[in-house]
């Protein structure tokens, strides 16, 4: 049985061989690596396709919830005293000027907009 050496390899013996033989070789192995990289490469890259495809949820898939609210523009319910163009509709983050406000003292309901500022409150309709 062959050794499995550096200089053997199933028979051939590469101390015996002439430079010509071996650079031929080293061609041959080359060519060979090349087109098993290319074939691997192309499995791969359809087990990705196919892996891609099965992990996308479909876009109209019916799982999420929609409000009718979405999207929609809110009347503003509060107002800055020193800005009347910055308002806020008391939805997401509390604005500066408003923290700003609650920290010097003031309360939520000094900076609501009444029936006498430009924009009425409109409150929610009782079920009867």
């Amino acid at each position: 049985m062959p050794s499995k050496g550096l200089n053997t390899t199933k028979g051939i013996d590469m101390k015996a061989m002439s430079i010509d033989d071996l650079l031929s070789l080293r061609e041959q192995i080359s060519e060979v690596l090349a087109s098993r990289i290319k074939a691997e490469q192309q499995e791969l890259e359809s087990r990705l396709a196919r892996l891609k495809a099965v992990a996308k949820p479909e876009p109209d898939s019916g799982n999420r919830r929609t409000t009718a609210l979405k999207g929609r523009k809110l009347a503003p319910k509060y107002r800055n005293p020193d800005n009347p163009s910055e308002t806020w509709a008391g939805r997401g983050r509390i604005p500066r000027w408003m923290a700003a406000g609650l920290k010097a003292g003031k309360k939520m309901a000094d900076f609501r907009i009444d029936n006498n500022g430009s924009a009425p409150v409109r409150g929610r309709r009782k079920r009867t």
